[in-house]
């Protein structure tokens, strides 16, 4: 199994290649709190073609995690345009990040 730090290096790398910039720190706390699923090959992606998970994302995420209701389902809209249609590995940590700077929740973390 990778590392936090290995596995954190290739999510930076993937930011990098999806041409986002980002708040290192705030990643990087957003990622850990990610835990166990960080490693799991499936847990660690979202599907934005999938209705059930967008709706988990947003009651387990966005209302449990932040704290938020408002905006939920347009903020996961366009992260979903963000990351792009095309793209296969919508990697959790960065959607969620993405997430976090769009809903302006920052200080949650």
């Amino acid at each position: 199994m990778a590392t936090f730090v290995e596995t954190f290096e290739s999510l930076k790398g993937e930011m990098k290649k999806l041409g986002l910039s980002y708040d290192e720190a705030l990643f990087e706390k957003v990622t850990k709190g990610l835990g166990p699923a960080l490693y799991n090959n499936d847990a660690n992606k979202v599907s934005c073609s999938d209705d059930a998970e967008l709706d988990t994302v947003r009651k387990n995420f966005i209302e449990g995690k932040l704290g938020m209701s408002d905006n939920g389902n347009t903020a996961i809209k366009k992260v979903c345009e963000t990351m792009g249609s095309s793209n296969r590995n919508k990697y959790r940590a960065i959607f969620y990040y993405l997430l976090v700077k769009e809903l302006g929740a920052e200080n949650k973390y």
